[in-house]
Order: structure tokens, then C-alpha cells, then sequence
């Protein structure tokens, strides 16, 4: 089996032995923000101002940031912890880093 191979599955099984620890809290914050999309598409659909749509907007951005929160610190917290203990931590920090440069733009 080719080396990059081996790696990549050598990380999807460190990342399936650790716990997160803000799995629920993510998850309640996505099905929050899941049913804020939807008032805001209900908004639009009545033709509500634009300023009320572009404040509902931002209260989503903000929801998502937080989200986004979350998962960072349960990354950093326990994947990135765990790569370390494996001696897999230079492949986690690049595969976050690409991450975040997906998700910066």
C-alpha cells in the first residue's frame, strides 16, 4: 500500500479514537441556525425589508462562526492531541491549515 494511502488511513483512525467533546454542542447550534435560515427565507418570501433580512443575515454568520468555534477547539483539543501522541501531528496540522484556508477566504 502506497505510503500517502497508509497515512491518510492512519489519521481517519486516530480521528475515530478520540471522543469530541462538543459534538451535541455543535449540533444544537446547526439545527438552531438550520431553523433561523429558514425565517429568513420565510422573510424574504414576504418581501420583509432589507435591512431586517441583512440583520437576520448577520445573526447566521454569527451562529456559524460559532459552530465553526466549536469544532475548531474540539479539533485542536482532541484530534490535534491525539495526532501528536501518534506521532501523526505535522499531517493534522496540514490538513487544518488547508481547512482553514477553506473556510478564511
Amino acid at each position: 500500500m502506497p505510503a500517502v494511502i497508509e497515512r491518510s488511513r492512519e489519521l481517519r483512525d486516530d480521528h475515530a479514537a478520540h471522543p469530541h467533546q462538543h459534538t451535541k454542542a455543535v449540533a444544537d447550534q446547526l439545527a438552531r441556525t438550520a431553523g433561523h435560515v429558514a425565517s429568513i427565507k420565510r422573510m424574504v418570501e414576504e418581501g420583509r425589508p432589507c435591512p431586517e433580512v441583512l440583520i437576520q443575515l448577520g445573526a447566521v454568520r454569527g451562529a456559524i462562526d460559532r459552530a465553526a468555534r466549536l469544532v475548531l477547539e474540539d479539533h485542536v483539543e482532541s484530534c490535534l492531541r491525539g495526532a501528536a501522541d501518534n506521532g501523526l501531528a505535522d499531517e493534522e496540522w496540514a490538513r487544518l491549515k488547508a481547512a482553514l484556508d477553506t473556510f478564511i477566504r
